[in-house]
């Protein structure tokens, strides 16, 4: 049996370093996990890490920052664009206060009968404050933020699109799509899988917007991963989706914590398949209390630690 077990990350092109971790860490309190860098093409960037207290898979949020390097994406239509983030449902004031004290406007909004709290990251990444209720996963206290208010990590991905029929019918098909279609004005909602939390997809039908960017690039969402739990399972899992005609698939990448597949779903996401390395994840280069505090890299750059410290910008963590 082939299956979607729920989220595994999010990844976001942002623009500077800093100005993001200042933003996950001393904002939202999430906890930085790791520090290492994009193991494609010949660029040194960034990629940085933040989760919940537990580095929970569902949990996580990875970006590149890139105005070092001067690229630059464009927010459009047919491309994910919100950050959909589970926080405490009694949260919401507490929340809606302290992203007004760090002059972060901040918008209360309705979806699906419940208050939402829509703001953005400083490169202009929309971010979306879910509030749940008997979700598990355990947030992380810091800068301020309480556990009891801390982010348990991933609600879900909202994506654009000009027309959601195809991608309604991928998200069945090929994403084990569960429970009936939300529909509520121009979005519909649905979850993948059968995780209790994390697993939520929803399509906003934006006919307005002009094409968005796919590629990497300040400002954009670049990929939402979901959890496949084996190898098998994501093999199972990408040869069901070739065999539906959707050969834009990647080959097998190995990110040294996962290993992953990715597919251009007909929404314009790119949506990833993710299994977690056997040999611990988050945990095969640092202790769980010792998360973040080492600069990381593949084996194939640990020759260039030196000079790929040198290029990229200072951070303080």
């Amino acid at each position: 049996m082939t299956y979607v077990t729920g989220s595994h990350h999010v990844t976001l092109s942002v623009a500077d370093a800093q100005e993001d971790v200042d933003f996950h860490v001393k904002v939202l309190g999430m906890r930085f996990i790791k520090r290492t860098v994009l193991f494609d093409g010949s660029l040194p960037v960034y990629h940085l890490y933040y989760s919940n207290a537990a580095g929970d898979p569902s949990s996580v949020v990875t970006t590149f920052p890139w105005a070092q390097a001067g690229f630059y994406g464009k927010r459009g239509t047919n491309q994910a664009r919100e950050v959909l983030l589970s926080v405490p449902d009694h949260s919401l004031d507490f929340w809606y206060d302290r992203l007004t004290a760090h002059d972060i406007e901040v918008a209360n909004v309705e979806r699906f009968g419940k208050r939402r709290l829509a703001f953005r990251h400083p490169s202009g990444i929309e971010y979306v404050f879910v509030g749940n209720s008997g979700d598990e996963r355990i947030g992380h206290p810091g800068y301020g933020v309480p556990q009891e208010y801390a982010i348990h990590g991933i609600h879900g991905v909202g994506v654009h699109m000009a027309t959601p029929d195809r991608m309604v019918e991928f998200a069945g098909e090929s994403f084990f799509a569960t429970g009936g279609l939300a529909e509520e004005g121009a979005v519909l909602g649905m979850q993948i899988g059968d995780a209790k939390h994390g697993n939520h997809l929803e399509i906003t039908v934006n006919r307005s917007d002009d094409q968005g960017t796919w590629g990497y690039g300040a400002g954009t969402y670049h990929h939402f991963a979901w959890n496949l739990d084996t190898l098998d399972n994501q093999d199972a899992v990408k040869f069901g989706i070739e065999g539906r005609g959707y050969t834009d698939i990647s080959e097998l990448k190995d990110r040294k914590y996962f290993k992953s597949v990715y597919v251009r779903t007909p929404s314009g996401a790119l949506f990833e398949l993710a299994v977690t390395h056997s040999d611990g994840g988050w945990t095969c280069d640092e202790s769980p209390h010792e998360l973040g505090s080492r600069f990381q890299l593949p084996e194939q750059f640990e020759h260039r630690r030196d000079e790929l410290l040198g290029r990229l910008e200072p951070i303080d963590i």
